[in-house]
């Protein structure tokens, strides 16, 4: 191993970036599991009895979506949709402070729970929150073309 450190690696790329063999492998990984997925999509690996199992093909993709976000040298973490998170997992995700997301939660910006004296956001809070933002940020470029236009034809 490199830099890393064996309880560095113990930890999971949850909580660390992956190391350069860690992304060597995936990349070959996720091409390996491409080339074995049949032409309906369906992935057939050996099980412990040497049987075939059949892998179906959305969860095939998502192995190799996961595995094409570690080859790129992403940390990643697997949230299951119905997942209560915490201030601070939640203002990872969006990538800002969590004073800010704080913020953003008493403003009746994105939904919350109170559990005890705690804040848990839904996942689906949370990505409801981002898409709206996304849809805003893409309607204002929408509106600056527009008028980029207009300025332009004056």
């Amino acid at each position: 191993m490199t830099d890393t450190t064996h309880a560095e690696v113990e930890k999971g790329l949850e909580k660390r970036l992956p190391t350069p063999e860690e992304i060597s492998s995936a990349a070959h990984a996720a091409t390996a599991i491409a080339i074995a997925m049949d032409a309906d999509g369906n992935l057939k690996v050996s099980g412990q009895d040497g049987d075939h199992v059949h892998i179906a093909p959305a969860v095939g993709h998502l192995i190799i979506d996961l595995l094409g976000h570690v080859a790129s040298g992403n940390m990643v973490t697997l949230v299951p949709v119905g997942t209560m998170l915490t201030t601070q997992e939640a203002a990872d995700m969006l990538n800002v402070s969590r004073p800010h997301l704080t913020k953003l939660l008493k403003a009746g910006e994105i939904e919350f729970e109170e559990v005890g004296k705690h804040r848990r956001v839904p996942l689906e809070a949370l990505t409801a929150y981002r898409e709206r933002k996304r849809q805003e940020r893409e309607d204002a470029l929408d509106e600056l073309a527009r008028l980029g236009q207009e300025f332009d034809a004056a």
